[in-house]
C-alpha cells in the first residue's frame, strides 16, 4: 500500500570491471612488447602477455571455453558478459601440431578463472626454440575501456593483467 511513496533503491553507480587474470606464472609485458608483429600491432586485439615459467595454463576469466585450437596452442573463453578472451600459448606453436601440449579442459566446458586448461611441456618448447610468451587478448567486439596492470611478475590465476570496464 502506498508503495509509490517508498524510496526506490539507488542504482549502483560503482563501475563494474571484469578482471582478466594471468593464465600462467612469469614476467608480465605489454602486448606491444611481444616479439611478434601480429600481437604487438594489436591486430588480434589488445591485452597483456606473460613469459611462461611453469607448465600449467589456466583460464584467465570465468566463462565457457568457446574455442580450443586443433593444435592445442590457443583457446578462447566467452565470459558471462559476452566478452571474448583469447589465450595464445607461445609463438609459432601452431607449427608443432599439438606436440608438447596436453589439453585438460574441453571446448564447451564452463570454467572458473584459475582452472587449468592446458599443460605445456616446457622442455619440448625449449628444444624446439619456441619463445614461451603467452598473449592474453580481449578480442574486439566493441570498444572497451581497459586498465592494464603495472605489476611485473604474474602468479597464475591470481595476478590481474588487465581490467575491462
Amino acid at each position: 500500500m502506498l508503495s509509490f511513496l517508498k524510496k526506490k533503491p539507488q542504482e549502483d553507480k560503482t563501475e563494474h570491471c571484469l578482471d582478466v587474470l594471468a593464465p600462467c606464472s612469469g614476467r608480465i609485458i605489454d602486448i606491444t612488447e611481444v616479439p611478434d608483429d601480429v600481437f604487438a600491432g594489436k591486430m588480434m586485439g589488445d591485452g597483456m602477455a606473460v613469459w611462461q615459467e611453469k607448465p600449467q595454463v589456466c583460464a584467465p576469466v570465468d566463462g565457457i571455453i568457446s574455442m580450443v585450437a586443433d593444435t592445442k596452442h590457443a583457446f578462447g573463453i566467452t565470459t558471462p558478459e559476452g566478452l571474448d578472451i583469447l589465450v595464445h600459448v607461445g609463438l609459432e606453436t601452431v607449427e608443432l601440431q599439438g606436440e608438447g601440449f596436453e589439453q585438460i579442459r574441453q571446448q564447451g566446458e564452463e570454467v572458473k578463472a584459475g582452472d587449468v586448461i592446458l599443460s605445456v611441456d616446457l622442455d619440448v618448447m625449449k628444444d624446439k626454440g619456441i619463445e614461451m610468451v603467452v598473449p592474453v587478448l580481449l578480442i574486439p567486439n566493441e570498444e572497451k575501456d581497459t586498465r592494464k596492470t603495472e605489476e611485473t611478475e604474474a602468479i597464475s590465476g591470481e595476478t590481474v593483467l588487465f581490467s575491462i570496464a
